[in-house]
């Protein structure tokens, strides 16, 4: 019988490692899909895999000193950001290996997907997210939460505890927001 995500996150925090485990065991399958999400908004074409991503948000926040996980849907929140920022950090890491003439393909399993020329793309979303973030914070979850993790109004409404009316006219906002930071036409 498995703990509660609720009270493995509270034994995460009271200094228990080995709760890490067993809360990744038990949310895995979640984390991948989230993952995979995360995968197809980014839209690349070279090689990086849900599981690959879901290993490395792993080893962040097992190396994390103090987790601060208030509840379940803030380590959700948490998780979309970090695999957020695993896809990106590989699309800069592929940025650099090209521009120094050494790219590789990494084809690590079937539910692959890539960064190639769309990692110029994804580093200025990224970088426009940043900015939106300095600006409201809020606006940039919602992006994270719908467009990232793939999540509905109802699903972004619950991770932050607002109003479904609330998401729908963030999620307007910071569309616009990117819209004119990317340069997009209209």
């Amino acid at each position: 019988m498995s703990l509660p995500i609720t009270q493995l996150l509270d034994d995460v925090r009271g200094g228990d490692r080995a709760a890490l485990d067993r809360l990744f065991a038990l949310v895995y399958g979640e984390l991948k899909g989230l993952a995979h999400r995360q995968l197809e908004h980014a839209g690349p074409r070279r090689y990086i895999d849900t599981t690959a991503v879901v290993h490395e948000v792993y080893l962040k926040f097992a190396a994390a000193e103090d987790p601060a996980w208030e509840h379940r849907r803030h380590f959700y929140r948490v998780a979309a950001r970090a695999m957020r920022q695993v896809i990106v950090d590989q699309a800069r890491r592929h940025r650099a290996q090209k521009r120094e003439g050494r790219y590789e393909r990494l084809d690590l399993d079937e539910t692959a997907v890539g960064i190639e020329d769309d990692a110029g793309e994804l580093l200025a979303l990224d970088d426009a997210l940043v900015k939106l973030a300095a600006q409201d914070a809020r606006l940039a979850h919602v992006i994270e939460l719908r467009f990232f993790a793939g999540l509905s109004v109802e699903d972004t409404a619950r991770a932050l505890d607002v109003s479904e009316r609330t998401v729908k006219r963030d999620w307007r906002i910071a569309r616009a927001f990117l819209h004119r930071d990317l340069g997009y036409p209209g």
